[in-house]
């Protein structure tokens, strides 16, 4: 097991834990409001995960891309609980698991050394590890009654939350054109879990690759770009092929 090298102190995990409550349908379940109970079973799932992308760099290792299908890495990490327990309590965990994930997948589908994509391999293993870590403490504080429910139902789908989703996204980027990174950041990471989470299982029923795209973008192509400072123009660029997505999605949505 790899051992984190910067650990995050407990106040401010904490901190980032009790304020990110989600409201997310999907596949989100009841073992979100009862993670003591699940540990063994996210553990579990971890050793799972990594089995089975580690298959898949096997296959492209001694067969090739057709026979490594990189495309499932992204389902196979759909299909754990893990998922929406690291997602409803610490978002910033989540987009790393997203980026080695669709770091991996990249890597094999543009042909690049087996061993780079181990290396990702690698940083996926810690990230994931990490996270059980943020899970663990998550647990203890919902034992101690600190966290919020985190809610289960379906939520509720109107044209409106993709309208201000859309808005959200334009605050990203004046923040980022004022050079207030870290909040550009966090306004990607706030809306991402209280909005998108919102609509994204009644989305995914209209076109999941769509829905894909739009959580690689989230969690992915926009806080890289934050966080490589690129240009204004180029951030710009990104959003509004997110916007266009969105609009995409209110057509969905008003389809019925």
């Amino acid at each position: 097991m790899f051992h984190w090298q910067h650990p995050i102190p407990t106040l401010v995990l904490y901190c980032l834990i009790s304020v990110n409550p989600v409201y997310a349908d999907g596949p989100v379940g009841e073992h979100v409001n009862d993670l003591q109970a699940h540990l063994d079973e996210y553990a579990r799932e971890i050793v799972w995960l990594l089995n089975q992308v580690e298959g898949i760099i096997e296959r492209y290792e001694t067969a090739g891309i057709e026979s490594a299908k990189p495309e499932t890495i992204l389902d196979h990490w759909g299909a754990v609980k893990f998922h929406s327990a690291i997602e409803s309590n610490y978002v910033p965990l989540y987009a790393s698991i997203w980026q080695s994930l669709f770091a991996m997948r990249t890597a094999i589908e543009n042909k690049q050394p087996v061993l780079l994509v181990r290396n990702e391999l690698g940083t996926l293993e810690e990230v994931l590890w990490q996270s059980l870590g943020a899970i663990k403490l998550a647990a203890q504080y919902q034992d101690q009654g600190l966290l919020e429910e985190t809610a289960t139902g379906e939520a509720v789908t109107t044209s409106t939350t993709l309208i201000e989703i859309k808005q959200r996204l334009d605050r990203v980027l004046a923040k980022f054109a004022e050079r207030l990174f870290d909040e550009s950041l966090k306004i990607v990471q706030k809306t991402y879990l209280t909005r998108f989470e919102d609509i994204e299982g009644i989305l995914t029923e209209k076109d999941a690759e769509l829905v894909e795209d739009l959580e690689i973008d989230f969690n992915v192509r926009l806080p890289e770009a934050i966080k490589d400072r690129v240009a204004v123009n180029e951030l710009r660029t990104v959003i509004r092929a997110m916007q266009f997505k969105l609009d995409q999605a209110r057509k969905y949505l008003k389809k019925g």
